[in-house]
């Protein structure tokens, strides 16, 4: 089983070898980041880092055939050291059948052939420590693939060795004869949750697609074998693991219907209160038990989790609370998969962030594989790029560790299928066309215009097509356009890295009663600091920033960062016009140093 490999590549030379030169690469690294000014040496790395998500798919194709792999990623190392960012966070590798394009695995200790091999594997951790990024992975744990050797042993028989590793019903029958499934419970992906084997007159339960069969996390030998898988993983040197679908592990042991919200989703399904199959009690207590194994392993090993809940304050409870003994950061999905730009919502989704969680650090996102892009979403076909640098502001500045997705720096845009023909993805390929899949957010990251393909893959057939647009679109020209989208993100990373009040200073807000502008400070322990005002409205508007009455000294403000058009220095207490959409980043009693790392002070034009 997983565990007994897991066991025996635990103490292999190589793994050790890896370990030592990991280990040697970020004490070199330690000095210099430090002298940059990068995490304080009293936090954690990953409490004020930018996390960058990685499609593995579709990131960088090295071999030609049209699919993104390791090596790909290794040969885009340089460009992610000069973004700035502190981790990456790569989408399953493991070998699978592609049902859900790697959520659902068959071997948790591998590498998919069609990503490359354990070896380019390890190249790559040393080639990203070399460069001070840490690599976080994706761990699967509410389900694999039924082509998982244990599936695949569960539904042989009743009695064999793994049947008690899945959800099994034997179901109900109707007056009829007919074998009904055992509740209401629906499949995110559509149709019951349920899924019928004749041989063994069994139902099995899936929360997502019927090729990928829910764990049951109530038996003690699953959590024993994926924790080992976990430990193989953390003893090869990974800096942390993205856990999918962390929330639903434990699912109701009576099987108890769902009470119904009214209504019918995107599937033609009734809409559910999910409070038999997400957010259980015994949950918590596997998570605290991950907790502590990652906990025993040195470097800060970190825990992200997939918590897509309805309020910010219910993620306090996946924290550990007052404890602090469940995940270190679980996504705040309230604040950023919204689609409306609103100064009023986000300040009280900040305010409830800074007082409803223990003091414990938000994880914030705007964008990633399994929603529309923030660019499409909060655009308004008009301004798009400068909302779109209103969007990177807020997320850059705000007080929280961020999750940055590929493609969002430079505004790649939502691409989805205008045909059924075209969709990949199998929920929208059975939605069609109320749920249209998520395909539309995962086409390849555009490099360049050297090709059709945008510098993904010289294969012109690539797995995703590459949208119009991406010869204006794409990494080689916004590097060369000082006023670009990407190069907006460079100056704010660059400044959240070398100023402590902007990566851990505390969040004042001001002007609180404004409707259209979200405006505060980032205040640091020295009394530095910044203040950052956003216009989320079509309208020019009058701010103004009462520093004393926040309890704030400085006279004096001086713009860092504008857009659009340049905002003059002032007096901190004076009135302040911002255009329409307008981001403004400005130091307060700012350091008399010239601006470090590439930040200069910027201006740009949309």
């Amino acid at each position: 089983m997983e565990a007994q490999i897991a066991n025996n590549m635990t103490a292999s030379p190589l793994q050790s070898s890896l370990a030592h030169r990991l280990g040697r690469a970020w004490r070199r690294l330690a000095p210099r980041r430090l002298a940059a000014g990068r995490a304080a040496p009293e936090d954690p790395w990953w409490k004020h880092s930018v996390i960058y998500e990685i499609y593995l798919r579709s990131f960088q194709d090295s071999n030609g055939d049209g699919i993104g792999d390791l090596p790909g990623i290794v040969q885009r190392l340089d460009y992610l050291e000069s973004l700035g960012v502190d981790a990456i966070w790569i989408t399953p590798l493991y070998p699978s059948p592609q049902v859900d394009f790697g959520y659902d695995i068959c071997d948790y200790c591998a590498v998919d052939p069609r990503y490359g091999t354990l070896a380019d594997f390890d190249r790559l951790l040393v080639a990203a420590a070399r460069r001070g990024i840490r690599v976080v992975l994706d761990m699967v744990l509410n389900h694999t693939s039924e082509q998982h050797p244990w599936f695949i042993d569960a539904a042989r028989a009743r009695d064999s060795a793994c049947h008690d590793f899945y959800l099994w019903s034997d179901g109900r029958t109707d007056a009829a004869g007919r074998r009904l499934p055992p509740n209401n419970w629906v499949s995110l992906f559509g149709g019951s949750a349920w899924e019928y084997v004749p041989q063994l007159d069994q139902f099995y339960y899936h929360r997502y697609y019927r090729q990928q069969p829910d764990l049951n996390w109530r038996n003690p030998a699953v959590e024993r074998e994926m924790f080992d898988v976990m430990r193989f993983w953390l003893d090869r040197g990974v800096a942390g693991l993205r856990l999918d679908a962390v929330t639903g592990l434990v699912k109701d042991a009576r099987l108890r219907d769902e009470p119904q919200s009214g209504g019918s989703n995107a599937q033609g399904d009734p809409i559910l209160d999910h409070i038999y199959t997400d957010n259980l009690p015994e949950t918590h207590a596997v998570i605290r038990r991950l907790r502590a194994m990652s906990d025993s392993y040195p470097g800060h090993r970190v825990l992200v989790g997939e918590t897509v809940l309805a309020r910010t304050a219910d993620l306090n409870a996946w924290y550990g609370g007052a404890r602090a003994d469940e995940l270190h950061l679980p996504m705040d999905t309230v604040v950023g998969l919204g689609s409306r730009l609103d100064a009023a919502t986000f300040r009280r989704h900040l305010i409830e962030a800074a007082t409803e969680l223990h003091d414990h650090q938000p994880l914030l996102m705007f964008d990633n594989h399994d929603n529309p892009r923030s660019w499409d979403r909060y655009g308004d076909g008009v301004h798009d790029e400068q909302i779109a640098r209103v969007i990177a502001t807020l997320l850059l500045t705000a007080r929280a560790a961020v999750l940055l997705y590929q493609g969002e720096e430079i505004g790649q845009r939502t691409a989805t299928p205008r045909r059924v023909e075209d969709v990949r993805d199998p929920k929208g390929i059975r939605g069609w066309p109320h749920e249209q899949g998520r395909d539309g957010e995962r086409t390849p990251m555009q490099w360049d215009a050297s090709n059709a393909q945008a510098g993904f893959s010289t294969n012109p057939r690539t797995w995703l097509p590459v949208p119009p647009g991406y010869q204006r679109i794409n990494v080689q020209s916004e590097l060369a356009d000082p006023d670009s989208l990407l190069n907006w993100h460079r100056h704010l990373i660059a400044m959240r890295s070398s100023y402590a009040a902007l990566r851990s200073g505390r969040m004042v807000m001001l002007d609180p009663g404004n409707a259209d502008v979200l405006s505060y400070a980032r205040v640091a322990p020295d009394g530095n600091s910044f203040v950052v005002s956003l216009n989320m409205s079509a309208r020019p508007q009058s701010v103004r920033l009462d520093l004393a009455a926040a309890g704030l000294a400085g006279s004096r403000v001086r713009t860092l960062l504008s857009s659009p058009g340049d905002i003059a220095d002032s007096d901190a207490g004076a009135p302040l016009i911002l255009p329409p959409y307008a981001a403004w980043v400005a130091a307060v009693r700012a350091p008399r140093a010239a601006l470090p790392g590439g930040v200069r002070r910027a201006q740009a034009a949309c």
